[in-house]
Protein backbone atom coordinates (compact mmCIF):
# COMPACT_ATOMS: atom_id res chain seq x y z
CA UNK A 1 0.00 0.00 0.00
CA UNK A 2 1.37 3.40 -0.92
CA UNK A 3 1.38 6.57 1.08
CA UNK A 4 -1.55 8.89 0.35
CA UNK A 5 -0.37 11.32 -2.29
CA UNK A 6 -1.43 14.35 -0.25
CA UNK A 7 1.03 13.54 2.53
CA UNK A 8 4.59 14.80 2.12
CA UNK A 9 7.28 13.03 4.16
CA UNK A 10 8.00 16.27 6.03
CA UNK A 11 4.63 16.15 7.78
CA UNK A 12 4.44 12.46 8.58
CA UNK A 13 4.27 11.74 12.31
CA UNK A 14 7.47 10.15 13.55
CA UNK A 15 5.72 8.19 16.31
CA UNK A 16 2.14 6.91 16.34
CA UNK A 17 0.64 5.35 19.48
CA UNK A 18 -2.62 3.42 19.44
CA UNK A 19 -5.00 2.39 22.22
CA UNK A 20 -6.57 -0.71 20.68
CA UNK A 21 -10.01 -0.63 22.27
CA UNK A 22 -13.27 -2.39 21.43
CA UNK A 23 -12.36 -6.08 21.13
CA UNK A 24 -14.96 -7.33 23.62
CA UNK A 25 -17.70 -5.15 22.14
CA UNK A 26 -16.79 -6.39 18.67
CA UNK A 27 -17.12 -9.98 19.86
CA UNK A 28 -20.52 -9.32 21.44
CA UNK A 29 -21.82 -7.37 18.44
CA UNK A 30 -20.83 -10.18 16.10
CA UNK A 31 -22.07 -12.92 18.46
CA UNK A 32 -18.62 -14.48 18.67
CA UNK A 33 -17.52 -16.94 21.33
CA UNK A 34 -15.86 -15.80 24.55
CA UNK A 35 -12.51 -14.22 23.83
CA UNK A 36 -12.98 -14.31 20.05
CA UNK A 37 -13.10 -10.51 19.90
CA UNK A 38 -9.52 -10.40 21.20
CA UNK A 39 -8.45 -12.89 18.55
CA UNK A 40 -10.05 -10.71 15.86
CA UNK A 41 -8.21 -7.74 17.32
CA UNK A 42 -4.90 -9.56 17.11
CA UNK A 43 -5.43 -10.08 13.40
CA UNK A 44 -6.13 -6.37 12.84
CA UNK A 45 -2.58 -5.42 13.78
CA UNK A 46 -0.80 -6.99 10.80
CA UNK A 47 -2.08 -4.76 7.94
CA UNK A 48 -1.59 -1.68 10.11
CA UNK A 49 2.05 -2.57 10.81
CA UNK A 50 2.69 -3.13 7.12
CA UNK A 51 1.02 0.17 6.21
CA UNK A 52 3.05 2.16 8.75
CA UNK A 53 6.39 0.73 7.64
CA UNK A 54 5.40 1.34 4.01
CA UNK A 55 4.64 5.04 4.46
CA UNK A 56 7.70 5.69 6.62
CA UNK A 57 6.49 5.86 10.21
CA UNK A 58 9.52 5.53 12.51
CA UNK A 59 7.79 4.15 15.61
CA UNK A 60 4.41 2.48 16.14
CA UNK A 61 3.45 1.78 19.77
CA UNK A 62 0.35 -0.25 20.58
CA UNK A 63 -1.33 -0.71 23.96
CA UNK A 64 -1.81 -4.46 24.32
CA UNK A 65 -2.28 -4.89 28.08
CA UNK A 66 -2.40 -2.17 30.72
CA UNK A 67 -1.44 -2.17 34.38
CA UNK A 68 -5.16 -1.95 35.15
CA UNK A 69 -6.04 -4.91 32.92
CA UNK A 70 -4.76 -7.25 35.64
CA UNK A 71 -8.09 -6.52 37.36
CA UNK A 72 -10.06 -8.26 34.59
CA UNK A 73 -11.50 -11.78 35.12
CA UNK A 74 -8.68 -14.35 35.47
CA UNK A 75 -9.92 -16.31 32.46
CA UNK A 76 -9.71 -13.21 30.25
CA UNK A 77 -6.25 -12.32 31.58
CA UNK A 78 -5.05 -15.86 30.84
CA UNK A 79 -6.42 -15.64 27.30
CA UNK A 80 -4.76 -12.28 26.73
CA UNK A 81 -1.41 -13.64 27.92
CA UNK A 82 -1.77 -16.56 25.49
CA UNK A 83 -2.62 -14.18 22.67
CA UNK A 84 0.37 -11.98 23.48
CA UNK A 85 2.68 -14.99 23.27
CA UNK A 86 1.17 -16.14 19.98
CA UNK A 87 1.30 -12.58 18.62
CA UNK A 88 5.03 -12.39 19.32
CA UNK A 89 5.63 -15.73 17.61
CA UNK A 90 3.48 -14.79 14.63
CA UNK A 91 5.05 -11.34 14.27
CA UNK A 92 8.64 -12.59 14.06
CA UNK A 93 8.54 -13.60 10.35
CA UNK A 94 6.95 -10.22 9.57
CA UNK A 95 9.64 -8.42 11.59
CA UNK A 96 12.35 -10.17 9.57
CA UNK A 97 10.59 -9.63 6.24
CA UNK A 98 10.11 -5.89 6.76
CA UNK A 99 13.22 -5.38 8.95
CA UNK A 100 11.16 -4.08 11.87
CA UNK A 101 12.62 -3.80 15.35
CA UNK A 102 10.33 -5.26 18.02
CA UNK A 103 10.37 -3.80 21.54
CA UNK A 104 8.29 -4.11 24.68
CA UNK A 105 7.58 -1.64 27.48
CA UNK A 106 5.93 -2.22 30.83
CA UNK A 107 6.43 -3.92 34.18
CA UNK A 108 7.77 -7.32 33.15
CA UNK A 109 8.01 -8.54 36.74
CA UNK A 110 4.31 -9.42 36.71
CA UNK A 111 4.61 -11.57 33.58
CA UNK A 112 5.43 -15.27 33.45
CA UNK A 113 9.06 -16.26 33.01
CA UNK A 114 8.14 -17.91 29.72
CA UNK A 115 6.59 -14.72 28.31
CA UNK A 116 9.50 -12.61 29.56
CA UNK A 117 11.96 -14.94 27.85
CA UNK A 118 9.95 -14.82 24.62
CA UNK A 119 9.91 -11.01 24.68
CA UNK A 120 13.65 -10.76 25.34
CA UNK A 121 14.44 -13.23 22.56
CA UNK A 122 12.30 -11.28 20.09
CA UNK A 123 13.98 -8.02 21.06
CA UNK A 124 17.46 -9.47 20.66
CA UNK A 125 16.74 -11.06 17.28
CA UNK A 126 15.34 -7.82 15.80
CA UNK A 127 17.59 -5.31 17.59
CA UNK A 128 19.51 -4.29 14.45
CA UNK A 129 16.49 -3.82 12.17
CA UNK A 130 15.96 -0.18 11.16
CA UNK A 131 12.92 0.06 8.86
CA UNK A 132 10.57 0.82 11.78
CA UNK A 133 10.23 0.10 15.49
CA UNK A 134 7.09 -1.71 16.68
CA UNK A 135 6.57 -1.26 20.41
CA UNK A 136 4.09 -3.43 22.30
CA UNK A 137 3.05 -2.12 25.72
CA UNK A 138 2.40 -5.05 28.08
CA UNK A 139 1.59 -4.59 31.79
CA UNK A 140 2.18 -0.91 31.13
CA UNK A 141 0.81 2.23 32.76
CA UNK A 142 1.90 5.82 32.32
CA UNK A 143 1.86 6.50 36.06
CA UNK A 144 3.96 3.38 36.71
CA UNK A 145 6.37 4.57 34.01
CA UNK A 146 6.88 7.99 35.62
CA UNK A 147 7.17 6.50 39.13
CA UNK A 148 9.72 4.00 37.85
CA UNK A 149 11.72 6.82 36.25
CA UNK A 150 11.64 8.78 39.53
CA UNK A 151 12.92 5.69 41.33
CA UNK A 152 15.88 5.48 38.95
CA UNK A 153 16.77 9.09 39.73
CA UNK A 154 16.42 8.41 43.46
CA UNK A 155 18.94 5.58 43.17
CA UNK A 156 21.36 7.94 41.40
CA UNK A 157 20.97 10.48 44.19
CA UNK A 158 21.44 7.77 46.82
CA UNK A 159 24.66 6.58 45.16
CA UNK A 160 26.01 10.11 44.96
CA UNK A 161 25.95 10.24 41.14
CA UNK A 162 23.26 12.93 41.00
CA UNK A 163 22.43 16.04 43.03
CA UNK A 164 18.72 16.58 43.79
CA UNK A 165 19.09 20.14 42.47
CA UNK A 166 19.99 18.74 39.05
CA UNK A 167 16.72 16.86 38.66
CA UNK A 168 14.51 18.47 36.03
CA UNK A 169 12.09 17.45 33.29
CA UNK A 170 14.93 16.56 30.93
CA UNK A 171 16.56 14.27 33.50
CA UNK A 172 13.29 12.54 34.26
CA UNK A 173 12.54 12.21 30.57
CA UNK A 174 15.80 10.32 30.11
CA UNK A 175 14.54 7.60 32.46
CA UNK A 176 11.04 6.94 31.12
CA UNK A 177 10.30 4.10 28.73
CA UNK A 178 11.16 4.88 25.08
CA UNK A 179 13.43 7.76 26.03
CA UNK A 180 15.58 6.93 22.99
CA UNK A 181 12.85 7.34 20.35
CA UNK A 182 10.86 10.41 19.19
CA UNK A 183 8.03 11.59 21.42
CA UNK A 184 4.52 10.53 20.41
CA UNK A 185 3.19 12.78 17.63
CA UNK A 186 -0.19 11.07 17.12
CA UNK A 187 -2.19 9.22 19.75
CA UNK A 188 -5.14 7.24 18.39
CA UNK A 189 -7.89 5.56 20.39
CA UNK A 190 -10.39 3.24 18.74
CA UNK A 191 -13.69 2.10 20.23
CA UNK A 192 -15.45 5.41 20.83
CA UNK A 193 -14.16 6.44 24.27
CA UNK A 194 -12.56 9.85 24.78
CA UNK A 195 -9.75 9.21 27.24
CA UNK A 196 -6.10 8.15 27.13
CA UNK A 197 -6.36 5.58 29.95
CA UNK A 198 -2.95 6.06 31.56
CA UNK A 199 -1.10 5.44 28.29
CA UNK A 200 2.26 7.13 27.60
CA UNK A 201 1.39 10.13 29.78
CA UNK A 202 4.90 11.57 29.59
CA UNK A 203 5.71 10.65 26.00
CA UNK A 204 2.41 11.96 24.61
CA UNK A 205 2.50 15.34 26.36
CA UNK A 206 2.22 17.17 23.02
CA UNK A 207 0.63 14.46 20.91
CA UNK A 208 -2.22 15.23 18.54
CA UNK A 209 -5.21 13.20 19.73
CA UNK A 210 -7.48 11.21 17.43
CA UNK A 211 -10.60 9.31 18.54
CA UNK A 212 -12.74 7.05 16.41
CA UNK A 213 -15.88 5.02 17.17
CA UNK A 214 -14.47 2.20 15.04
CA UNK A 215 -13.88 -0.91 17.14
CA UNK A 216 -10.29 -2.10 16.98
CA UNK A 217 -10.91 -5.29 14.92
CA UNK A 218 -12.58 -3.09 12.27
CA UNK A 219 -9.76 -0.50 12.22
CA UNK A 220 -8.06 -0.57 8.82
CA UNK A 221 -5.11 1.26 7.22
CA UNK A 222 -7.43 3.53 5.23
CA UNK A 223 -8.71 5.05 8.47
CA UNK A 224 -5.29 5.79 9.88
CA UNK A 225 -4.30 7.21 6.48
CA UNK A 226 -7.14 9.72 6.86
CA UNK A 227 -5.92 10.58 10.35
CA UNK A 228 -2.38 11.12 9.07
CA UNK A 229 -3.80 13.42 6.39
CA UNK A 230 -5.57 15.43 9.09
CA UNK A 231 -2.41 15.42 11.22
CA UNK A 232 -0.58 17.04 8.31
CA UNK A 233 -3.09 19.93 8.39
CA UNK A 234 -2.87 20.61 12.12
CA UNK A 235 -0.64 23.39 13.40
CA UNK A 236 1.55 22.12 16.24
CA UNK A 237 2.56 25.07 18.39
CA UNK A 238 4.28 23.51 21.43
CA UNK A 239 3.39 26.54 23.54
CA UNK A 240 4.23 29.14 20.90
CA UNK A 241 1.82 31.45 19.09
CA UNK A 242 0.50 30.69 15.62
CA UNK A 243 2.43 33.69 14.31
CA UNK A 244 5.70 32.35 15.71
CA UNK A 245 5.13 28.95 14.14
CA UNK A 246 4.36 30.47 10.73
CA UNK A 247 7.45 32.71 10.90
CA UNK A 248 9.66 29.75 11.78
CA UNK A 249 8.23 27.68 8.94
CA UNK A 250 8.84 30.50 6.46
CA UNK A 251 12.45 30.87 7.61
CA UNK A 252 13.26 27.22 6.91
Amino acid sequence: MSSPAAIAPTVLPHHIAIIMDGNNRYGKANKLGKGQGHIAGKNALDPLVEYCVDVGIEVLTVFAFSSENWQRPPSEVALLMQLLASTINEQMPRMHKYRIRLRFIGDRSQLSEELQALMLDAEQKTANFEAMTLVIAISYGGQWDIAHAAKQLAHQVQSGDLNPEDINAERLGEQVQLADVPAVDMLVRTGGDYRISNFLLWQAAYAELFFTPTLWPDFVPQEIASMIAEFAQRQRRFGKTSEQVVTEQQSH
